[in-house]
């Protein structure tokens, strides 16, 4: 066990949660409590610290992110992660940790920790061959009743002014540098671009990832919405989906359970779409995810498991020909793509 970075431990002093006198804000005399800082950020500090009423789980937002590209984030997407998650809990009781505290000056959140035994990451179990498309559904399920909730609630999109951060660390870093990556798919990325900005409808995400998902007791639970933001559902949606695709290259032997998740995941999702006629999501959906797919080999954050210079290539063909070539039902693309991984 180690103590926490003094920053943390001062930013739970102003949450009022070391004890001590809470009005000053100054952190309590005495032993700090201890932890463990926990692995899987890219964007933040993570710890798991241990206070007298049981563990907790504390975020503190890094400034630049650590991948291998110059890639930096306001601290202040903090701020609207936590009203993401209140949101989204009331939305859905159960789909996030509880919020325990929250320090803005610093970009700390503290929250329940969730012990993995009983919370095990999704990605974990994709990684081990536990692909259950009933799980990929309730997925769908959770992020479209959230999304539909919010949708029915336009006066909450003035809690959200995060365009600018969307842009930062979602638009720029995959399609924008994708772009720059592949001058002739340029303009394609633009276009995605401004319909994915034009399109402000609900409450995102914006990092739903199974690196971001527990296989709670109750059901999915969200984490990491430091990306959130007022705008098309689309994203999320088309996030999530690419990552099923891509993991038919890490865990090849449980492919067709990773496509079948892929359309369960679309059916579950699609019926539950009321803002708007869903064919229309759909489409969006089905041109944003090529590009996505694109930039997890070729973007500012690729995935660390596809390491061959093959399957990178096979990403491209792909995501390449569905670029210039844009189907409008998200069947196309996971068929495409099962075409490319028979070859």
């Amino acid at each position: 066990m180690e103590t926490p970075p003094k920053d943390i431990l001062d930013a739970l002093a102003r949450m009022r949660l070391l004890g001590g006198e809470p009005s000053t804000g100054e952190p309590p005399t005495g032993e700090p409590p201890t932890g463990e800082p926990l692995t899987g950020g890219v964007s933040s500090d993570i710890w798991r610290i241990d206070l007298a009423g049981g563990p907790i789980c504390v975020k503190r937002a890094l400034p630049k992110l650590r991948v291998a590209a110059d890639w930096q984030a306001p601290v202040e997407r903090n701020r609207f992660e936590a009203r993401w998650m209140r949101v989204a809990s009331s939305a859905v009781p159960h789909s996030t940790p509880t919020l325990v505290g929250q320090d803005e000056a610093s970009g700390t959140l503290a929250m329940e920790y969730l012990p993995a035994d009983r919370y095990p990451l999704w990605k974990a179990q994709l990684r081990d061959g536990i692909v259950d498309p009933a799980f990929a559904a309730s997925v769908a399920v959770t992020l479209g009743r959230i999304h539909a909730a919010t949708a029915a609630a336009p006066g909450l999109a003035a809690d959200f002014p995060t365009d600018a951060i969307f842009y930062d660390i979602r638009l720029e870093p995959y399609l924008a540098h994708t772009g720059l990556r592949h001058p002739d798919l340029a303009a394609h990325m633009r276009r995605l671009i401004e319909t994915t900005q034009r399109n402000k409808l609900a409450m995102v995400h914006g990092d739903v990832s199974p690196k971001n998902i527990l296989a709670g007791p109750d059901g999915p639970v969200f984490l990491d919405a430091e990306c959130a933001w007022w705008g098309d559902p689309a994203f999320d949606l088309a996030f999530c989906l690419n990552h099923l695709m891509l993991k038919c290259l890490w865990v090849p032997t449980r492919r067709d359970a990773l496509l079948k998740s892929f359309r369960a995941m679309t059916e579950a999702y699609l019926p539950l779409v009321a803002w708007e006629p869903p064919d229309r999501l759909e489409q969006r959906v089905a041109h944003l995810l090529p590009a996505l797919f694109l930039a997890r080999v070729d973007g500012k954050s690729p995935v660390e498991y596809i390491t061959q210079d093959e399957q990178r290539d096979a990403v491209r063909r792909v995501a390449v020909r569905l670029l210039t070539d844009p189907p409008d039902r998200l069947a196309d693309v996971a068929k495409a793509w099962a075409k490319e991984l028979a070859a």
